[in-house]
């Protein structure tokens, strides 16, 4: 049972029925969707990507990681590669939650929420918790310019039932995730791309905290070194296969190559044993996947 946790279903980008059948070609049975939150922008080059892993895996040089990575024009839109990408402030849920209508047995979903958005997370929660589906909060407090802490009411709600929040935190207060653990104790928080942007000093500071995990999503944010260390780190029960498609590394058609996570996590990790956990298991127990 191979679960990826962490996709944006993005027509723009790839189709849902073309997303389908690279999911079979990667063996992968279920993907949780999100709704995307910004343009589609030019992925950057693979030397690129390894620059910026190596600047921001070292904490003297994270500042300039954080220079390349999070330039913002007045309006909140995202400077990537010298263009501007338009950042949706209010994420549509309703596409998603129609392709999970549609593919009940290939797809759930996250329900995208923003507290700096035009809609309450509370009232976006309420609208979406009970559809089929639906397994949790998705929240980016990096690109939405929030403290994770203003997720704490909608937070509260997810305990109440169980479901998990996913979010991708930044830098400074937007990356301080531990004030929403302390207010939300019993909160199920999975942190995106490996515990970026802090990734050794966020894997110490969770390593006893057990309703923490991280996913190992992203090409440009994850690599194979990152990878390793991560699950050495938490262990294999703490980590969650994602790719965070259809951004990242393209296949030969120049398309999102769906398979490349599930390759590296499948040649890091040859025990069966444990690419069962990674790959599938262990989300599958934190939100409440039934096998079939």
């Amino acid at each position: 049972m191979v679960i990826d946790c962490h996709y944006h279903l993005d027509e723009r980008l790839l189709k849902t029925d073309e997303l389908i059948s690279r999911m079979d070609a990667a063996g992968v049975r279920t993907t949780a969707l999100m709704a995307p939150m910004v343009e589609p922008f030019k992925e950057p080059s693979p030397l690129l990507v390894s620059l910026l892993q190596f600047l921001l895996t070292h904490q003297s040089l994270r500042g300039i990681g954080k220079s390349l990575i999070a330039n913002f024009d007045a309006n909140g839109d995202i400077n990537i590669l010298g263009k501007i990408s338009k950042i949706d402030k209010d994420p549509d849920n309703a596409p998603v939650f129609d392709a999970v209508r549609r593919h009940p047995d290939r797809f759930v979903s996250w329900i995208f929420v923003n507290p700096k958005g035009k809609n309450n997370p509370l009232r976006v929660y309420e609208t979406w918790k009970n559809t089929p589906g639906a397994i949790g909060i998705k929240a980016h407090s990096f690109w939405h310019h929030f403290k994770p802490i203003e997720l704490a009411p909608v937070a509260h709600e997810l305990v109440k039932s169980g479901r998990p929040l996913l979010i991708h935190v930044g830098f400074g207060d937007e990356g301080d995730f531990t004030s929403l653990i302390k207010e939300v104790p019993g909160l199920k928080l999975i942190l995106a791309h490996a515990g970026f942007p802090s990734y050794r000093q966020t894997w110490k500071m969770i390593k006893e905290q057990k309703n923490v995990y991280v996913d190992l999503s992203q090409t440009s944010y994850v690599g194979t070194g990152i990878t390793k260390a991560v699950v050495s780190a938490l262990g294999v029960d703490r980590c969650l296969f994602g790719t965070d498609g259809p951004f990242g590394f393209n296949a030969s058609d120049h398309k999102f190559d769906y398979g490349f996570i599930k390759r590296r996590i499948e040649r890091l990790f040859p025990d069966k044993g444990v690419q069962k956990r990674l790959l599938g298991q262990n989300f599958a127990e934190l939100a409440g996947i039934q096998a079939s």
